[in-house]
C-alpha cells in the first residue's frame, strides 16, 4: 500500500525531547515501512525516517528562535501533502482540523487522526462544515463533544515494544512527567507528594505561554525538601525516570484525550494514579494497573497502596494492548476498510451514471 504520512512541523518526527503527536506519528510511520508498505513522511527536515521523507522546511519550527512566518511553512505542508495527487493509495493526516479544506478536495482518500481535546466550542462549527471527513479518535472519550462526527475508528497508541524496560524493583519517589500547565495540575502532585511523605521527582518542559502559571503559581512550591524539579528530559532519561519511580502521579483536570505517559510507565512496569478524566478508565485498570481516584485525599490514600500492584502485570497489559506494532496493523485495517468503502462508493456511482445513460437512451 502506497501510504502518505503527514505531520505537523513543530517538532521533528521524532521529537528531540517533548511531543508526543510527532512521537506517534514515528511510530506509525516506522511500523508502516516494517510491514512492507511504502510510505513518504511529509515532516520537518531534520526528521529520522525509513520511510521517503518530503522535507517541508529544514528544521522543526520550534528550534527556529529567530524572525519567521510560521504560516509560509504551514502552506507548503498542506499543499505537498493534502493538495497533490501524488500517486498515494491513501493519506494519513496529523494536522487535525487545518488540512480539512485540502483534503475535502483531494480525489485520494484522506484519514486524520486528532490528537487533542475536542470539547471547546469553537470547534463544533468546523466539524460540522466538514462532517464527511473520516475521522480516528485516540480514545473513545476523545469522541464525546462530538458524537455525530463521521467516526471511522479510535485507535488508541502504542510504543516500540523495546522503547522501555520492565523494572521490576522501585526506588521511593513519586514522578510526574510532561509539561507544566494548569490542566496537568502540577501544584496538585506536589499537594499529594508532601501529604504522603514520599519524595517527587517533576521531569516536565514549561512552553511559553504557560510561563507565567509557572513562575507564579509552580515555582513558589518547589522550595521544599521532598520537591526536586528536574526539568525537560528525553527518552533515553525516561526509561530510569519513570522505571524507579514507586508509581506515575497523574492529577490532570481536563478531558485528557489519551495521556502518552501513562503506557509509557506501564512499559517500565509502573503503576499509575490519576483521576477520572476523559480516557483515563479506557487506559488503566483500577487495582491492577494503578489506581483511578476522584479527590486529592483519595489519590494520597492510593499512594499507601501503591505496593499491591504487580508492577509485571502492568508491563503485561503495556505488551497486550500499547505496542506500536498493535497500532500500526489497526491502521492498516483502517486504510484497507476505507479503500474497500471508497471503491463500493465508486462503483455504486458509475452504476447510476450508467443507469442514467441507459435511461435517457430508452426515451429518445
Amino acid at each position: 500500500m502506497r501510504i502518505a504520512q503527514v505531520a505537523p512541523l513543530w517538532e521533528s518526527v521524532p521529537p528531540k525531547l517533548y511531543g508526543g503527536t510527532e512521537r506517534i506519528v514515528s511510530y506509525i510511520t516506522e511500523e508502516l515501512v516494517a510491514l512492507g508498505h511504502d510510505v513518504t513522511l511529509f515532516a520537518s527536515g531534520d526528521s529520522e525516517t525509513a520511510a521517503r521523507l518530503e522535507a517541508i522546511c529544514p528544521q522543526a519550527l520550534r528550534l527556529n528562535t529567530g524572525i519567521f512566518n510560521r504560516d509560509a511553512p504551514l502552506m507548503m505542508l498542506q499543499e505537498r501533502g493534502l493538495g497533490a495527487s501524488r500517486g498515494f493509495d491513501i493519506i494519513h493526516s496529523h494536522l487535525d482540523f487545518i488540512g480539512f479544506p485540502l483534503a475535502r478536495r483531494n480525489t485520494i482518500p484522506v484519514v486524520t487522526t486528532l490528537h487533542g481535546r475536542q470539547d471547546l466550542p469553537e470547534l463544533e462549527p468546523v466539524f460540522r462544515e466538514f462532517s464527511e471527513m473520516p475521522l480516528v479518535s485516540i480514545s473513545d472519550a476523545q469522541r464525546k463533544p462530538l458524537p455525530w462526527a463521521n467516526w471511522a475508528a479510535t485507535v488508541h497508541h502504542g510504543l516500540p515494544r523495546n522503547l522501555y524496560t520492565f523494572h521490576p524493583q522501585a526506588q521511593g519517589y513519586l514522578a510526574f512527567l510532561g509539561r507544566i500547565s494548569p490542566e496537568k495540575r502540577p501544584d496538585q502532585a506536589i499537594e499529594i507528594a508532601k501529604r504522603s511523605g514520599l519524595p517527587l521527582r517533576i521531569a516536565a518542559k514549561v512552553d511559553p505561554a504557560d510561563q507565567n502559571y509557572f513562575e507564579a503559581e509552580i515555582e513558589p512550591l518547589l522550595n521544599h525538601p521532598l520537591i526536586e524539579f528536574i526539568g525537560e528530559i528525553s527518552d533515553a532519561e525516561k526509561d530510569e525516570f519513570l522505571g524507579n519511580a514507586r508509581a506515575l502521579v497523574c492529577p490532570y483536570d481536563w478531558p485528557e484525550p489519551f495521556g502518552l505517559v501513562l503506557i509509557e510507565a506501564l512499559a517500565c512496569g509502573t503503576p499509575v494514579l490519576a483521576y477520572r478524566r476523559g480516557s483515563i478508565p479506557e487506559i488503566l485498570d483500577h487495582g491492577v494497573t494503578g489506581f483511578i481516584c476522584e479527590t486529592v485525599s483519595e489519590m494520597v490514600d492510593a499512594v499507601g497502596q501503591v505496593s499491591l500492584i504487580d508492577r509485571q502485570r502492568c508491563r503485561t497489559a503495556f505488551d497486550e494492548r500499547f505496542t506500536a506494532d498493535r497500532m500500526a496493523r489497526d491502521y492498516v485495517a483502517l486504510y484497507e476498510r476505507l479503500l474497500e468503502d471508497e471503491g463500493v462508493q465508486a462503483g455504486q456511482a458509475h452504476a447510476s451514471e450508467q443507469h442514467r445513460i441507459l435511461g435517457r437512451g430508452r426515451h429518445v
